[in-house]
Formats: C-alpha cells, sequence, structure tokens
C-alpha cells in the first residue's frame, strides 16, 4: 500500500502578492521571480528613482512659493491678458503625481528587500514617462515665466536646513537595510564595493551637512530683536480689491503699521493708485469704455477714472478664495468701491496715525504730465494734510526735488552710494536681503523693509535677521505670529545634530552587523541538512528560476522511481527554494 504525501506545500504570501501585483501586474506565483533584475527593468528603476527626486523638488519649490502666489499669477496675467489662478492646477497635478511616483517606488524597494525581480508593469512606463515629462515641462515654463523665483530655494534653506537635515538622515540610515542585504547577502563583486563606497560618501556628506548652514534662528532668545512692523502693501489684497479704500481699511485693521501703494498720474495731473499698466484687470474698464479698455491708465483722465468700478471683479473672480468668508455687509461695501486717489489713501494714513510708502510710475515722455508728475504726487501730500516725515518716497528719479520727504530705493547699494543719494532706508526684495547684508545695514543705521513677506516662516526668518519692516500682502496672517515658528540657540542644536548623527552611526552599524551575523548562521544552518538535491541546486545558482524548477522536478521524480517507503515524505519548502526529505520512523 502506497502512502501519498504532498510534494509541494506553498504559504499564502499575500503581501508578496499584493506588491508584485500592482508594481508589474505579477499576481500568481508562477509569474514571480527571484532572479536578478534585466538591465532593462534596472534603468526603468533609475528612470523612477529620477522622477521622484525631479518631483521632490518640483513639490517643495511650490510648497515654499506660496509666498508668491500673486506674484506668479500676475506674472502670467501681463503675457496672457487673462487672469486666473493658475496655482490650482499646478499644485493638483504636481500632488497627484508625486503620491503617484511614491507609490510606485516604495513598491519597488519591497521588490528588493523581498528579493524579487523587477518587471515594472507596462502601463506604469507610461505613466512614470508621461509624470517625468510633464514636471521637465513644468520647470522649464517657470524657468521662462518666473525665473527670478528659483531665489527662493536658497532663501527657504535658511528656515527648513535643520529638518530636511533630520529628514535626510532617516532617509539614508534606512537605506542601509537594502544596501547591507545587498552588499552581505551575494558573493564579493567590484559592484557591490562600488555601491559600498557610494552609500559611505553619502552618509557621511549627510552627517556632515549642518557645516555649511546658515540659520539666522540658530540663536540666542535674548538677542531676538522686536517683532518687524508690517506694511500693508496695497492694503490687504487678499480680503478687498488692491489699492482701495476698504483695502486699505482692512489692512489697519489687521495690525499694519503703514501702508504701501502705487501711485499713478492721470492725464490731468491727479495722482491715483493703480498697479498694472492698464484698467482691465481691476475695473470695469472693458464695459464702460470697451474701445480704450487696452489704453494705458495714465491716458484717462480723473473723471472718467473716478467713473469705474473698482470692486465687482474681485467678488466675481475671487482672486485669494476668500469671498466665502466675507459678510453680506462687506461684500456690498466692496462691490460699490471706485479707484482710489492719493490724497485718499494719506488722509486715511493720517488719521490712522500711521505713515506711506509710495511706488511712483513715472509717466511716459509723451505724456501731458511727464515733467511735473513729482510736483502733482507733492501737491496731493501737501493737500492730505500729513506730515512729509511719514511719506517715504521710492522713485530713484528727482530726488533733489522733494528733500522734505523720506528716502527709500529698490537697489541694493552699497553704503557709500547710500550716503552720496540721502537714502534713510532700503525696500528690497527678500532674495537680495541676506543676513550678512542685513545686519550691516542696521549696523550702519540704515533701515531695511523687505518684500513681500506673505508666509509665517518667512516672517520669522527675517525677524531672527533683526529685519524692522516687511512690505505684505497678508497682514491678516502676520499678525497671529507672535513669535518666530523656532528659534534654538547653538549649543541646542549643536547637541541634537551630533546626537542624531550618532544615532544614525549606530543603527546603520547594527543593521550591517544582523545582515552579516543573519547571513552567517543561515549558511551555516544550510551546510548541516544539505543533502544531493540542495547540492545540485546550489551548483546552479545562476541559472533561471525555470531551469532551477526543471531540475527540481527531475531530482524529485528520479527519488520516486528509485522506490520510497511508504513512510518518507517528500516536501518542498518555498520559503528557501529547497527540496528536502523527512524521513518518517527513522
Amino acid at each position: 500500500m502506497v502512502k501519498h504525501q504532498p510534494l509541494q506545500v506553498y504559504e499564502k504570501q499575500v503581501f508578496v502578492s499584493f506588491v508584485t501585483g500592482i508594481y508589474g501586474c505579477r499576481w500568481k506565483r508562477y509569474q514571480r521571480s527571484q532572479d536578478d533584475s534585466s538591465r532593462w527593468e534596472c534603468t526603468w528603476f533609475v528612470i523612477l528613482c529620477s522622477s521622484f527626486l525631479l518631483l521632490l523638488f518640483w513639490a517643495y519649490f511650490w510648497l515654499v512659493a506660496q509666498n508668491d502666489f500673486n506674484e506668479f499669477n500676475w506674472s502670467v496675467y501681463n503675457r496672457s491678458g487673462e487672469w486666473r489662478d493658475e496655482t490650482i492646477p499646478i499644485l493638483a497635478s504636481t500632488t497627484v503625481g508625486f503620491s503617484y511616483i511614491t507609490f510606485l517606488l516604495i513598491l519597488a524597494l519591497f521588490h528588493i528587500s523581498l528579493g524579487q525581480q523587477l518587471n515594472l508593469f507596462w502601463v506604469h512606463k507610461i505613466g512614470v514617462l508621461a509624470t517625468l515629462l510633464t514636471t521637465i515641462s513644468g520647470v522649464v515654463s517657470v524657468d521662462d515665466i518666473w525665473g527670478d523665483e528659483w531665489d527662493i530655494l536658497l532663501v527657504s534653506l535658511q528656515s527648513t536646513a535643520p529638518f530636511l537635515h533630520i529628514g535626510a538622515l532617516a532617509t539614508v540610515t534606512a537605506f542601509s537595510w537594502l544596501v547591507a542585504g545587498y552588499v552581505v547577502r551575494r558573493e564579493r563583486s567590484n559592484f557591490q564595493v562600488l555601491v559600498l563606497l557610494i552609500y559611505v560618501v553619502i552618509l557621511l556628506a549627510v552627517y556632515l551637512a549642518p557645516l555649511t548652514f546658515t540659520c539666522p534662528c540658530i540663536m540666542d532668545r535674548h538677542s531676538l530683536r522686536p517683532r518687524p512692523d508690517i506694511i500693508g502693501r496695497r492694503g490687504a489684497p487678499m480680503l478687498a480689491p488692491e489699492n482701495t479704500m476698504v483695502s486699505f481699511n482692512r489692512a489697519l485693521q489687521q495690525g499694519a503699521s503703514s501702508l504701501e501703494a502705487d501711485v499713478t498720474i492721470s492725464v490731468d495731473g491727479v495722482p491715483f493708485l493703480m498697479r498694472d499698466r492698464t484698467l482691465r484687470r481691476t475695473t470695469d474698464v472693458t464695459k464702460v469704455f470697451p474701445a480704450r479698455q487696452f489704453d494705458d491708465a495714465t491716458l484717462f483722465n480723473w473723471t472718467e477714472i473716478r467713473s469705474l468700478n473698482a470692486g465687482q471683479w474681485f467678488l466675481e473672480s475671487d482672486p485669494y478664495w476668500t469671498v466665502e468668508t466675507l459678510t453680506a455687509k462687506e461684500r456690498g461695501k466692496i462691490g460699490t468701491q471706485t479707484v482710489c486717489s492719493l490724497v485718499e489713501m494719506l488722509r486715511l494714513a493720517s488719521r490712522a496715525n500711521s505713515s506711506a510708502l509710495l511706488n511712483v510710475r513715472k509717466p511716459p515722455p509723451e505724456h501731458p504730465r511727464s515733467r511735473s508728475w513729482f510736483m502733482d504726487t507733492l501737491w496731493a501730500v501737501q493737500k492730505a494734510g500729513i506730515s512729509h516725515k511719514r511719506v517715504t518716497w521710492t522713485p530713484d528719479t528727482d530726488r533733489g526735488r522733494v528733500r522734505g520727504l523720506q528716502q527709500t530705493t529698490t537697489e541694493k547699494l552699497s553704503l557709500e552710494e547710500i550716503r552720496q543719494r540721502g537714502i534713510t532706508s532700503l525696500t528690497l526684495h527678500y532674495s537680495k536681503a541676506s543676513h550678512r547684508d542685513i545686519q550691516e545695514y542696521l549696523t550702519n543705521n540704515v533701515s531695511v523693509t523687505v518684500y513681500p513677506v506673505n508666509e509665517p516662516w518667512l516672517y520669522s526668518l527675517l525677524w531672527c535677521s533683526g529685519v524692522p519692516s516687511v512690505s505684505s500682502d497678508a497682514p491678516q496672517v502676520l499678525r497671529k505670529v507672535p513669535y518666530p515658528i523656532w528659534l534654538m540657540s547653538q549649543y541646542a542644536y549643536g547637541f541634537i545634530w551630533i546626537a542624531s548623527d550618532l544615532v544614525s552611526i549606530a543603527i546603520v552599524i547594527g543593521i550591517f552587523c544582523f545582515q552579516n551575523y543573519h547571513m552567517i548562521r543561515w549558511r551555516l544552518s544550510g551546510m548541516q541538512t544539505y543533502n544531493p538535491e540542495q547540492i545540485m541546486l546550489s551548483a546552479v545558482g545562476r541559472r533561471t528560476s525555470r531551469d532551477v524548477n526543471i531540475m527540481k522536478e527531475k531530482l524529485i521524480f528520479s527519488e520516486l522511481d528509485n522506490g520510497l517507503s511508504s513512510t518518507e515524505e517528500l516536501s518542498l519548502y518555498p520559503e528557501n527554494g529547497y527540496a528536502r526529505y523527512s524521513h518518517g520512523g527513522h
């Protein structure tokens, strides 16, 4: 009587099936392989990693560039002539693409850790390639439209570098498991030595990276200067239409100590507030004067300008997604706003005991007021009744004729040039105001105002740098920052840095020792239980899985032909790929 025993006993590998199924559409066990991945699949893995790194850079860029979303939309408007929030589709596509590529990369790393052969499904290959090309085209487009914005990456690192360092340290430490598994569990080769060498170099670079950091917020808290004053840039344009009376009022309500406005001179010599060259974006000129909608704003007289509505566009386009937060009364007030004159804004500043920063746009040479525009501006200041000491003049032309006003410039000048021009303060873009320059200016009694500052992280960074004032489109956001987001002493950060490096070193060494010990133990235990079949299978370790399976079948049926006793049991253990005998009753 022959006793039948099962030849193969398979355990369900749900997780492996999930990983290989989604990554390569290999849901069945016979579809999987533990052979080395082909060069073609390794190339796709490199493409996947490159896509992830590029998308990581792209996502970080847009995360910190939120400070300048308004500037981006304005740049697009100047090119296309249509105002719309272009950041929404960019953020949506970036989120989807980054999530997709990250998920595939995690599956690929699981393949490597489980010893499975990489075999990316063709649909995913198309998706990865499409995502990579879309991101590259986005980078090229931004560089063309908004090339100056790349500077924000270096500025943001002054605030985020310590935290990015911890994240990078955790990542390279976790990768030591894969590197150790690859180096320890295989026969030695020059490529393995190269992989190990590259990993060690990257690890050392991450360990020593803080030596290159320049972080103003790593300082003694007792050296922290007073909170920077907030200047309402065009009022509070996220809460009300820019350069209107309601916008300036909202800025003062949100804690702004000063007001900043863009001044344009009408054809009859009346200074009014308008940022754009034309009136199309912020008024209803297309309805009132359709034939003149593309004309320069300086070519309209004050009566025509005053007849335009300057608030309805804000309610209709909702440029900052804030209209829903307004009450019915506020919407009604905004809907009736007209273009604001310089005199009206200065009178408001005078009543609120605040100051004003004027960015005056000089009329073109053919304009009737091209030679008297500065006198028109001075007349408006005089008529408003505000003290000249509380009005700051920005244009570099005709400074000698406006000596009574405070003088500033948007250029980054040397101390000698500042003294020669009689300038008392600088109004600089945040990309031009380094920590060292700010300290030098302040030491020489030159006040510095930085613009545009709309995000708490940038406001905190400039606060730590000692900036006296910032110009912001979002005073309602900055008023909620009573203290820098983070502030740390040099000693405390040094301790965190050294401690995290030491912990990482200990973990990496522990992982390599564990992997090496596990491999030695496995090899020793394997030598004790080897039988002829295992020896033959070991001899063909570099063959394909199909050849190994055929050899297994030949060995199994060879033993059956030789005649197994009824008490002998033949089983195949899939977890190590070897067939083993167990002899009952012996």
